[in-house]
């Protein structure tokens, strides 16, 4: 199993258009993201064409805002690929369509507005789980990629793993690539961010695959420290002395 993102979770892109959500776009398609579609209010009624893990080209209809596109292709994933100054509208506009789980990639987003789209979901209802923002996203090795992580580093295996630096993810992922892993988050650095660790280790305690939990933290704030003091151990399903395998970017790493 899995946690947040599975190969049957449908995928839309905000930001589709653009150069970087073109390329990655082609890799999630590639890593076998069920892709359904876009959204770019300027390029409403056109398509993008790509390949898809079989190399038939696809077209991926490009939709007018989220509401739109989770109306037409039932998708319950949005990934953003805008610039930091368009950012905040994107995640309001994703939260107000109420999409079941929003990745944000984009690096650079003031704090301030992170802060109050942060603070908007939690009035609306907290109904859209937000991954990031600066992350390099979610992905459940052999099922579905959300975001910039290479797919190709890791597979499918018991070990949950969520990160605060997205470098260390990859080196991690590839480090324990024998073992593999049912999911791999990039929750992102920044000040403000959605999934916590503590989020992320509760929902691998729920999965009955995952038999190990990875932990990779950064210098700065006290995250690390109050996810480790609330872990539940996870050694009851095999996994040995308990959930808690590696915290990393600690003051004295």
């Amino acid at each position: 199993m899995s946690i947040f993102l599975s190969r049957d979770n449908k995928v839309i892109v905000q930001g589709i258009t653009g150069s970087e959500a073109t390329v990655h776009t082609a890799r999630m398609l590639r890593a076998g993201t069920q892709i359904v579609g876009g959204v770019n209010a300027r390029k409403a009624g056109t398509t993008v064409t790509h390949e898809d893990k079989g190399g038939r080209l696809i077209k991926l209809p490009v939709f007018g805002s989220v509401a739109e596109a989770m109306e037409k292709t039932g998708a319950d994933v949005s990934i953003i690929f805008v610039p930091p100054t368009f950012a905040k509208d994107a995640i309001i506009e994703a939260i107000d369509a109420e999409i079941p789980l929003l990745v944000v990639i984009t690096e650079g987003i003031p704090v301030q507005d992170t802060a109050y789209a942060w603070a908007y979901n939690l009035e609306a209802g907290h109904k859209t789980r937000i991954i990031g923002p600066n992350c390099p996203g979610i992905i459940s090795p052999g099922q579905s990629l959300a975001g910039i992580t290479p797919a190709n580093i890791t597979g499918p295996g018991p070990i949950g793993l969520v990160s605060k630096s997205g470098t260390l993810t990859y080196q991690m992922m590839f480090e324990l690539r024998d073992l593999g892993f049912s999911t791999a988050i990039g929750i992102g650095g920044d000040p403000v961010i959605g999934t916590t660790h503590i989020d992320a280790i509760e929902a691998f305690e729920r999965d009955p695959d995952t038999k190990l939990i990875v932990m990779i933290g950064e210098i700065g704030g006290d995250a690390e420290e109050r996810a480790a003091d609330r872990q539940d151990p996870i050694g009851d399903r095999g996994a040995g002395p308990g959930d808690l395998a590696q915290s990393l970017g600690r003051a004295d790493a």
